[in-house]
């Protein structure tokens, strides 16, 4: 009896357990519609941002390229405004390093005026540039120059050692005056890329960053009407530019 009685015991407790396992989130009361934290929100550029030229604080502008739905409607439209700023900007390094670019989003208005602030981060960036994107630490980072460094100073070099060649043609050492030219050529290429900055990031009109929710937006049915509202008219710009230095060592004399 003792045994059967465990047993009983058992079955009623498991039943219990079972019973009192968390139900599933309840979904948006009726009328409400919530998208998500975490939500990828693409957007398009409005206005360019470049380490050149940004500092702290600047605005930035951008604009909805996709809608976002919720419950079977359309709650935020393409053309929704999007607004950010500039947090961090450090500029390219002359000798090494490379320019870094912090964003933050601030906030959202839907085509019918109706605005919800917030803090959201980028999760990606346009993918025709030369900029990485740092996910770990969401910075947008410049693309590298080794190879145009290298082609500068060989550049200087090639027209250095073409110098030598003529001027030591006059003394019938070609093969003097073409070494001496090199090196003359080769020292003026890495002057000039020493003194050069490495490749800006940038981020130009057009192109497209996304965007990732850091909490719930909750929209009334009634903020989601819009009527005869126009959206916005996203131009796609020129996309991302090359941000390659140029070979400034034809500025300096050989």
């Amino acid at each position: 009896m003792s045994l059967r009685y465990s047993f009983a015991t058992f079955l009623i407790a498991a039943g219990v357990i079972l019973a009192e396992e968390p139900q599933a989130i309840p979904t948006a009361p009726a009328g409400e519609y919530v998208i998500a934290p975490g939500t990828r929100i693409p957007l398009g550029l409005i206005n360019s941002v470049s380490t050149k030229n940004a500092a702290e604080g600047d605005r930035v502008y951008l604009e909805t390229v996709f809608p976002i739905m919720n419950n079977g409607r359309i709650v935020i439209p393409p053309g929704s405004w999007v607004s950010g700023t500039v947090t961090e900007v450090k500029r390219p390094g002359r000798v090494k390093g490379r320019g870094e670019l912090y964003l933050r989003f601030d906030a959202l208005t839907l085509p019918n005026g109706v605005t919800r602030d917030f803090r959201a981060r980028v999760g990606g960036i346009d993918g025709r540039g030369g900029e990485e994107f740092n996910k770990t630490e969401g910075k947008i980072v410049s693309e590298g120059n080794k190879a145009g460094d290298a082609r500068t100073v060989a550049e200087a070099a090639g027209a250095g050692a073409s110098i030598g060649l003529i001027a030591g043609g006059a003394n019938q050492h070609y093969a003097m005056g073409g070494g001496i030219g090199a090196a003359v050529g080769a020292t003026a290429g890495l002057m000039a890329v020493l003194l050069t900055r490495g490749p800006d990031a940038v981020l130009a009109k057009g192109s497209t960053i996304e965007m990732i929710t850091d909490r719930p937006l909750q929209f009334q049915k009634s903020e989601i009407d819009f009527g005869t509202a126009q959206s916005g008219n996203f131009a796609d710009g020129p996309g991302p530019q090359s941000s390659k230095k140029s070979s400034a060592w034809a500025r300096w004399p050989l």
